[in-house]
């Protein structure tokens, strides 16, 4: 568990003696502009795979040896994944048999009317086949760029078990995303996923796959978990309710009417049930409450200690994408028993500089014209917009924006971008605002920078993944590439 300081006078002094213009502060303010450049490549079509519209906290990193615990939550480790589909120690393989002409149909059906329909398909993992297996597009802004002319087998999809025929499932688990990505190996997210779980916070399990689409030639896909019943009983010990953030939305307060937040969150879990009461007081909470009331109670409706290693953990794996970014990617977890928030990641396919449509990280790339980055802030190397991109109209940081701090140095400006567009999450903004909580972010990420980065753990967990797609995978991209993005990896860790 990570270390924090606490909001006595003493923890006070601590938080006051630390550097404001620290990693925290630095990081997030490039995060934030490159957020916005970033938007304004969605209007061009080069769009991050932001979250979807279907889809805390402690449990460890896709195959780490980690037992810690956070709070009263429980924790798995390798050995509960040992020898299941979860296993990340092997290349798995799945392959897809679906009707050519549904498939065709359904493409052409989410095109014409970006609505997304259920197929019947045949699924074979790892050697067992599963019969009226429920097959649909996954995703919002990664799939842009899907037409009938796409290869499925490099199309995002959601698997589901259990969609047509109930209770079915592998290993406990009716849920598969094959994730979008902009790099070949995928190592970014996969690593980034597991250095979340070996920082004491909920991640979700990934795999390495060899997929295939109606006896398609295999292509190599990371396949994840979908936050659902199943995720949720294994990464927590209280009973709780688990909403997803849609990409389109924000973390405003839209007032009390539950079909306000329709296009907004969706209730993951339990399933079946439908209650965004305890969301809606929290988002009532986080725009209503002054600034004193915010700093004195917000531990009521928050883990604010997760947040801030969660925001911390964003950072140190360059994720451009999460909560404050353009996809507005996240889950809300609540604690039934504490009646407190977890927000916990999601979609981490742009972590460690990886931006898509643009094809990642160019060293001497200049950045859209116009764009001016606050006073003193770095840009990351990196970053090729497509010719003639601008950043949105009328967005100018203003000066001396850092991180979420808000332009008015306190209250959440009516109409702020929120997710959407990337650049104003209130609960981020508000956070990052607090000195003390602020302080927080700054010793997680301290903390973690040391326990992580600097001891060798994220590149342990990388070098693993790497001798796996060496040795399994190289067939389906080549050594010079692996290579390549495995070492992309390292610097990023290292700069």
């Amino acid at each position: 568990m990570v270390p924090f300081p606490d909001r006595s006078a003493e923890g006070h002094q601590m938080s006051t003696d630390l550097s404001r213009t620290s990693t925290r502060t630095r990081s997030r303010t490039v995060r934030r502009f490159t957020s916005l450049a970033v938007g304004s490549v969605l209007a061009f079509g080069s769009l991050s795979a932001c979250s979807s519209d279907d889809s805390a906290s402690a449990t460890s990193g896709t195959g780490t040896e980690s037992t810690g615990t956070w709070g009263d939550s429980s924790v798995r480790t390798a050995s509960d994944v040992e020898g299941t589909v979860w296993d990340s120690t092997s290349v798995h393989t799945i392959s897809v048999e679906v009707d050519e002409e549904e498939l065709a149909a359904m493409i052409a059906t989410y095109s014409a009317e970006d609505s997304k329909e259920w197929l019947t398909a045949t699924v074979t993992i790892d050697g067992e086949t599963f019969e009226d297996v429920g097959l649909r597009l996954k995703g919002n802004s990664s799939l842009r760029a899907v037409s009938t002319d796409t290869p499925a087998q490099d199309v995002p999809w959601l698997i589901r078990l259990d969609k047509f025929v109930d209770g079915q499932d592998l290993d406990g688990t009716t849920d598969f995303v094959v994730r979008s990505s902009t790099s070949e190996t995928s190592l970014n997210e996969a690593v980034a996923l597991e250095m979340l779980g070996a920082a004491g916070l909920a991640t979700e399990e990934a795999i390495a796959t060899r997929f295939s689409v109606n006896g398609s030639d295999e292509t190599l896909r990371l396949v994840v978990e979908d936050p659902d019943d199943a995720w949720d009983a294994a990464s927590f010990d209280t009973n709780g309710i688990l909403y997803k953030a849609q990409s389109g939305g924000d973390y405003s307060y839209r007032g009390d009417d539950p079909e306000s937040y329709a296009d907004v969150f969706s209730q993951k879990s339990p399933s079946g049930e439908d209650d965004l009461t305890p969301l809606i007081d929290f988002l009532q909470f986080l725009d209503e409450s002054d600034d004193e009331t915010f700093a004195a109670e917000l531990s009521d409706h928050l883990d604010v200690d997760a947040f801030a290693t969660y925001l911390a953990m964003q950072d140190i794996v360059g994720n451009v994408d999460d909560i404050d970014g353009p996809g507005n990617n996240s889950f809300l977890r609540y604690d039934s028993e504490t009646g407190a928030f977890t927000v916990v990641s999601w979609d981490l396919n742009l972590a460690f500089g990886q931006m898509n449509g643009v094809g990642g990280a160019q060293p001497g790339a200049e950045m859209p014209e116009g764009f001016t980055p606050p006073d003193g802030a770095e840009l990351p190397e990196g970053f090729t917009p497509p010719d003639g991109a601008e950043l949105p109209g009328g967005v100018t940081p203003p000066d001396g924006a850092a991180g979420g701090q808000r332009p008015d140095g306190g209250q959440r400006p009516d109409g702020g971008m929120g997710g959407g567009m990337g650049g104003d999450n209130v609960l981020v903004t508000r956070f990052l605002a607090d000195e003390d909580f602020a302080a927080l972010v700054d010793q997680a990420t301290a903390d973690l920078t040391s326990s992580l980065v600097t001891d060798g753990t994220a590149q342990e967990i990388l070098d693993r993944w790497t001798t796996l797609l060496t040795d399994e995978a190289s067939d389906l991209v080549d050594q010079a590439t692996i290579t390549s993005e495995s070492e992309s990896i390292t610097k990023a860790l290292t700069s």
